[in-house]
């Protein structure tokens, strides 16, 4: 295959992935279903697919872009100097599923590939992407299923893959001005060209289709634990650590408005409600004050 055949299955697959994903979710949440929008700008084009108020998600965005570039933005060239001012082509898909039940953990997932044209040289081209979790009231039997699942898409692909992405993922998703990661991880990984380009492609396809493997049965076993007030309260004052994130360190949200992206899909990654308070100190002993245990990197599969 070409390789510019080999860049059009990847952009053939992403919608595709969108497609499974979000029927998926919606069949989960079995009330909502997601309105899509698609759109074009002056970069590329996308499809931004939102579900509100279902009877499991607050609010799920899985989102589709394809987008192309005269000049690489600062946030891409940051890790790759050499590239600064070379045309760019990124495609991916990126999700965001925030629930209503505090007991059922926000996730995310992203799959992308990065292509640099810089002048009179060969097109450079990486894969990025993964999954983490976020659970405010933390269940040791998910969070093993989540990173037995993590490990089990890497199998094929390295003995040492799933140690090293989940490393990486426990170091991309600290809060630095917190001290704490933004939940109990799962994989992560950038710069993927350590393969040929059609293992890379086999990689991010086994990563978008595992995140469903991974999620949907931590959905099933929590959605129908009983909640309270406290509970919700706590849940939107732990998004804020959400929104942190998304907007002081993550690469993407950078990239993506400083390329000149559709903001709306962008940011849709924010939960649709969130509480902020200062100085919060939850009660000793509380449930609310266990979660800060899991925010420090473990081996959740170590027997």
């Amino acid at each position: 295959m070409s390789y510019y055949n080999q860049i059009a299955a990847v952009a053939a697959f992403l919608p595709q992935l969108q497609t499974r994903i979000t029927t998926a979710l919606a069949a989960a949440d079995g009330r909502a279903d997601f309105v899509a929008n698609h759109w074009r700008s002056a970069l590329g084009e996308g499809c931004t697919m939102v579900l509100k108020n279902g009877a499991v998600f607050e609010q799920a965005g899985v989102n589709f872009s394809h987008v192309k570039g005269a000049a690489m933005p600062a946030a891409a060239t940051a890790h790759r100097p050499e590239l600064a001012g070379a045309a760019f082509e990124a495609m991916g898909v990126s999700l965001v599923v925030h629930p209503a039940n505090p007991h059922v953990p926000t996730s995310h997932a992203n799959v992308r590939l990065f292509v640099a044209y810089p002048p009179d040289a060969a097109p450079v081209w990486w894969f990025g992407g993964g999954f983490d979790l976020t659970p405010f009231y933390p269940v040791d039997e998910d969070i093993v299923h989540w990173h037995q699942t993590a490990h089990d898409i890497c199998a094929p692909f390295g003995a040492e893959v799933y140690a090293e992405f989940k490393q990486w993922c426990d170091d991309y998703f600290y809060l630095k001005h917190r001290g704490e990661t933004r939940g109990v991880g799962g994989l992560f990984y950038d710069d993927l060209n350590r393969w040929d380009f059609d293992t890379c492609f086999a990689f991010m396809q086994a990563m978008g289709q595992g995140y469903l493997d991974a999620y949907l049965p931590i959905v099933a076993r929590r959605k129908h634990t009983a909640y309270g007030q406290a509970e919700r309260d706590f849940q939107l004052y732990r998004r804020g650590r959400y929104v942190e994130f998304n907007l002081v360190w993550d690469r993407g949200t950078l990239f993506g408005l400083q390329s000149g992206g559709r903001t709306e899909s962008i940011l849709m990654s924010m939960p649709p409600q969130v509480r902020f308070e200062y100085a919060y100190q939850p009660e000793p002993g509380s449930a609310e004050a266990r979660l800060a245990d899991y925010l420090t990197p473990r081996n959740w599969l170590e027997k």
